[in-house]
């Protein structure tokens, strides 16, 4: 049985609401976790019963959803107990920036002699790649910049969209068979990130009842949004991938 589990559902103020984060669990174990952002270390742990994510998977390279990279990477060339490298697997387009953020500096530590790189096996990604016998599809969404951000999909299981404005021709070829279509979506969307009036506007009444929502600004946004028939994920909470549709057609904002 797999399992997508919110461990932050918020935009980067809302940090009340947790670091937009989630992990793919088969049979409750976790088996990827998506994006790291400061808080997301903690959140994992605790959920986890004092684990580090063995797999990551990065969205993007803004600071609330890589800023937990760096203490994790504390965490495991400090340690007291041996761990093994954290498996990193990058869209490759994003790779270059990441390492001048967070690997560019031979003294990571005052006493030298840890690389950044050390403590994470990186995974170059193109359009796929294999994690836990899973094959996952990759493709650019649309955010920020042109291939800045990358969402996450398994075919007729889930489509995870990271952050991003509507993304139909994207849903129109990955999101075809039923899939659960985790989306980025406010109460008052702007330039790089969707908001509640695009999802009439550029999704079908099937694409939408089979949403559900993330990345939003605060606990009363996240209840309108409910309010007009939407699912719209909490902190915590875990859907279960074999359950999709079903959902009453969402009315306009």
């Amino acid at each position: 049985m797999l399992t997508l589990r919110f461990l932050g559902v918020g935009n980067a103020h809302a940090t009340a609401l947790g670091n937009a984060s989630v992990v793919l669990e088969r049979d409750g174990a976790p088996v990827l976790l998506v994006d790291c952002g400061p808080m997301v270390p903690d959140a994992y742990r605790e959920r986890y019963a004092g684990r580090i994510p063995e797999a990551i998977f990065i969205t993007h390279n803004h600071l609330d959803h890589i800023g937990g990279l760096e203490p994790l990477f504390y965490r495991i060339a400090c340690g007291e107990l041996p761990v093994r490298p954290v498996r990193l697997y990058l869209p490759a387009a994003i790779i270059e920036r990441l390492h001048e953020q967070l690997g560019n500096d031979p003294m990571r530590l005052a006493e030298g002699g840890v690389n950044f790189w050390d403590c994470f096996h990186l995974v170059p990604v193109g359009d796929h790649f294999w994690h836990a016998g899973l094959m996952f599809d990759v493709f650019a969404v649309q955010h920020h910049a042109y291939r800045s951000a990358f969402g996450l999909g398994l075919k007729r299981v889930f489509l995870y969209s990271g952050d991003t404005r509507p993304i139909p021709e994207v849903l129109a070829h990955y999101a075809v068979n039923g899939e659960t279509v985790f989306h980025d979506c406010a109460f008052r969307g702007n330039p790089s990130h969707t908001g509640l009036d695009d999802l009439a506007r550029f999704y079908s009444g099937e694409q939408r009842r089979r949403l559900v929502l993330y990345h939003y600004e605060s606990d009363l946004a996240g209840e309108h949004m409910r309010a007009c028939g939407y699912r719209v994920a909490r902190a915590g909470e875990g859907f279960d991938l074999g359950e999709k549709g079903g959902a009453e057609l969402p009315k306009s904002a």
